[in-house]
Formats: C-alpha cells, sequence, structure tokens
C-alpha cells in the first residue's frame, strides 16, 4: 500500500517555506551610484600610489614633470588633478624636496597614468521583467491589453570596479641619466551589491574600509574585507601621519652686550687702584726673596798689589 505521509510532509514543508519568502520578501532600490564610481576610481588611484617608494630619491632635490597627466573630460570628478596631488603627497612623504622649477632640482621625476576608468555587470537570479506577451497582443486588434510581465527576482547581483595603472620614473636633470623607476603599478577596486529577495543593498568591497553595509549603514556580517593590498611604502600613503620638521639655524641677531660708559674721573681712579696694587704686589715678592749673602773681599789685596809693582 502506498504511503501518503512523506509526500504530504514535502508538500506541507514546501507550502510554509512559500509563505515564510512571502513574509519576509522586502524591496530595495539604489537610486543613485555616482559617489560609488567616484569612490571606486578615487579608490583604484589611492591603492596604486600608495605602492610607489620614493626613498630613492629622499633628501634630494626633485622636479615633478606632470606633462603627461592630463585632465579628460567625461572621467569625473577623480581626475589628474586628483592624480597629481596625490603623487606630489607621496613624494614629500618620501623626504624629497620639491621644487617648483626644473633648473633649481638635481633630479626630474616624471609619471604617466595608463588607466583610469570603471566597469560594471548584474546579475538576476529570476524571471526578468518581459513585454513579449503585450507586444503579441497588440498584433490582434480584439486583443485585450496585457500589460508588462514585471521582474521576479529571488536575488540581484550588481558588481562594480575601477582599475588604475600608473608608472613613474626619474632621472638626472643636468646629465639626463637614468636613476630610478617604479615599474608599471596598477590596482583595483570593488563595490558588490547584492539584493536577496529584493531586500538590500547588501554592500561590500575594497571601498567599504569598515566592512560590509546594508543600505549605507554599517553591519557586523565579515562578508569581506576592505584590506586588499599591502603597503610595502616608507610611508604609508593610506593612513594618516606626523612628520618631524629638520629645525633651521634662528636668523634672529643676538643683542650686542652693553657697554659701560665711565667718566674721566672714574677711569684715572681705577688706573690708579690697579698701579698701586701692582706696586704692593711687587713689593711683597720683593719682601719675600731671601738676600744673598755677603763673601769677604780677597780681591782688592791683590788688585792693589798688582797696581804697586806696576808703578815700580
Amino acid at each position: 500500500m502506498f504511503d501518503f505521509n512523506p509526500f504530504l510532509n514535502h508538500r506541507i514543508h514546501t507550502g510554509l517555506f512559500l509563505v515564510l519568502l512571502t513574509l519576509f520578501s522586502g524591496c530595495g532600490k539604489m537610486l543613485s551610484n555616482s559617489a560609488t564610481e567616484q569612490l571606486l576610481t578615487s579608490d583604484a588611484v589611492d591603492q596604486t600610489i600608495s605602492h610607489l617608494d620614493f626613498s630613492t630619491l629622499a633628501n634630494k632635490k626633485v622636479y615633478f614633470d606632470t606633462t603627461y597627466i592630463k585632465n579628460v573630460k567625461g572621467v569625473g570628478f577623480v581626475n589628474g588633478d586628483y592624480i597629481i596631488s596625490s603623487l606630489r603627497q607621496q613624494i614629500v612623504a618620501a623626504n624629497c624636496l620639491i621644487q617648483e622649477k626644473q633648473e633649481d632640482a638635481d633630479y626630474v621625476i616624471e609619471a604617466r597614468v595608463g588607466t583610469l576608468a570603471t566597469n560594471g555587470h548584474e546579475v538576476n537570479y529570476g524571471i526578468p521583467a518581459s513585454n513579449m506577451l503585450s507586444s503579441a497582443a497588440s498584433l490582434v486588434s480584439a486583443a485585450p491589453v496585457i500589460p508588462t510581465i514585471p521582474e521576479i527576482s529571488l536575488a540581484k547581483k550588481n558588481n562594480q570596479s575601477a582599475a588604475a595603472k600608473i608608472s613613474v620614473f626619474a632621472y638626472n636633470q643636468k646629465t639626463r641619466e637614468r636613476v630610478w623607476q617604479s615599474g608599471v603599478l596598477q590596482a583595483k577596486s570593488t563595490a558588490l551589491d547584492t539584493w536577496i529577495l529584493g531586500a538590500g543593498p547588501f554592500q561590500r568591497g575594497t571601498i567599504y574600509k569598515e566592512g560590509a553595509q546594508f543600505a549605507g549603514s554599517k553591519i557586523a556580517i565579515p562578508l569581506a574585507s576592505g584590506e586588499e593590498f599591502a603597503n610595502a611604502s616608507t610611508v604609508d600613503y593610506l593612513h594618516s601621519a606626523r612628520f618631524i620638521e629638520t629645525p633651521k639655524a634662528s636668523t634672529v641677531k643676538k643683542e650686542a652686550p652693553k657697554r659701560e660708559v665711565k667718566t674721566l674721573e672714574e677711569w684715572i681712579k681705577e688706573e690708579t687702584a690697579e698701579k698701586e696694587k701692582q706696586k704692593a704686589a711687587a713689593a711683597a715678592a720683593a719682601a719675600k726673596t731671601p738676600k744673598p749673602e755677603s763673601k769677604p773681599d780677597t780681591d782688592k789685596p791683590q788688585e792693589a798689589e798688582k797696581v804697586t809693582q806696576t808703578e815700580e
């Protein structure tokens, strides 16, 4: 005999699941993503520049040549100016001395940008919106108007990404000899938005540094980590830092010592007192010196005898 209990249980479970889906379903829609696109492009630039290490030119006078970094119309807010300023920050962080004129520098740093753009694709798990029935009904004159079938989505995913590619090199300003090159550096930033039964977006990716978010609010679900790149630079470009400035020698002139002005009478008194001190010191030294003992004068008789002999 056939047992209907498993079949009934399966039907009951399926019905309960559909009821729960109906109760807990929601609807969410992204109205604008211009901020997301700007965050993607700027994050790609920041990640790329954070890998640049200018420590080879530390304490050297350098000139940053921006000839080949141009502002391109239609790219967005993140453009050549943002890239130039970011590169200057990384150069200064390496303690390179930027000069405003090329002739004042010992080395020239030149940069170029190969890529700065965004991509995106959308995946829908369900039935997409369709107007095929309404188009077919319009061919029949007596047929009633059939509305467009709306999108029936169990889940939807919208993936956006941006890429940046930057290269930098340096050469001697006078001899034009090669000094250093960074190689071709590139980085990618991502933003992943997910809708489940219409509820969302659940946001994750490299631009969300604090972790996953739900419709712009942080949620404590470790869906992804915002840290994708390791920074090997001497100074971390992505974090704040304080630098100690080299103290300069004081340019304030020291005050000359004040000269005391004396009258003629005071000067004569000081000179006289100084001479008296010298005389007193000499007299004291003479008094302390012992006198030599007097010897008998034995030479005088001999001299007298010599005189008498000569007279004779």
